[in-house]
Formats: structure tokens, sequence, C-alpha cells
């Protein structure tokens, strides 16, 4: 296998294995802005890439909270449940458009969500993983290619999926 390729199926591995952190983990006490920022890009690590635009800033929790995808904060802290709806948040909104990710969050109880969407993730990052230990010797373009594809494919069944329950 190309080192390129077995690099990226070790970094599927290690996304798997290092999952969101559980409910329990989240941070007990309320954070300002700058925390909850400061907080969810340290957690956010492994899936940002190298120079581009950092997956959120503040202006971007200011925005979630006016469209309703995040709740008001109390006081302008925020506790475990507005944590849980911005890491998936930050997740979600690298595939759909915010208000397909709010409609995805809307109404269930944050951390049956957060647990629902942190077994969907690591399923989907072992299925990643297997996928390039199989990609055996294809170059590396004609496999972010099929993953690209694949991906475009998944992201358009889940609006299709969601413009059904909505309709």
């Amino acid at each position: 296998m190309d080192d390129l390729i077995k690099n990226t199926a070790d970094w599927a591995g290690d996304a798997a294995r290092q999952p969101l952190p559980e409910w329990g983990s989240l941070p007990n006490i309320p954070l300002y802005m700058d925390q909850v920022v400061l907080y969810l890009s340290d957690q956010l690590s492994l899936f940002q890439r190298d120079g581009a635009a950092p997956l959120l800033t503040s202006s971007m929790v200011n925005n979630y909270v006016k469209t309703g995808a995040v709740p008001r904060p109390e006081k302008k802290k925020y506790d475990r449940q507005h944590l849980a709806l911005l890491y998936m948040l930050c997740m979600l909104k690298q595939v759909l458009p915010l208000q397909d990710c709010k409609t995805l969050l809307d109404g269930g109880v944050a951390e049956e969500l957060y647990a629902l969407f942190g077994q969907a993730h690591r399923a989907a990052m072992e299925e990643v993983q297997a996928g390039l230990a199989a990609a055996g010797g294809q170059a590396p373009r004609q496999t972010a290619l099929r993953l690209a594809v694949e991906a475009h494919a998944r992201r358009a069944a889940a609006e299709y999926l969601l413009d059904q329950c909505s309709g």
C-alpha cells in the first residue's frame, strides 16, 4: 500500500479510536465563549486542515445561537448541551447546510443525539480506514477521488432524506 494511503488509513484509525469525548467528560462547569472556542478547537484538531479556516469561531457560535441551531447561553456561559451541539455542528456543517444540520439536531435530547452521533462517527471512520486499507496499489489521487465521490453521494442521500422528512 502506498505510504500516503497507509498514513491516511492510520489517521482514520486514530480518529476512530479517539472518538468525541463522552458526555460525562465534557466540562461540567459553564464556559465563556473564548473557552468554548478553545476547548472545541482542541477537541477537533484532528480534523482541522493546515492553513484552512478554523472549524469554530466566536462568530460561528453567535450565528448558530442567532439562527436557533444552539440555545442561547445563560449569562453568556455555555454548558454541556451547548458544547455537544457545537461539536456536532462543527462536524456536520462540513457536509450539510446549517438549516439541514439544525433539522437533524432540533428537538432531540442533546445527550442522546451526542451518543448517537459519536457511534455513527466512529463507525464511519472505521469504514474509511477499512476502505483505505483495501485500496491496495491504487494511486492516492484515485483514492481521494473515490472518497470524495462517496462523500458526495452520502451527502446527497442525507439531503434527499431530510427533504422527504420535512415535506
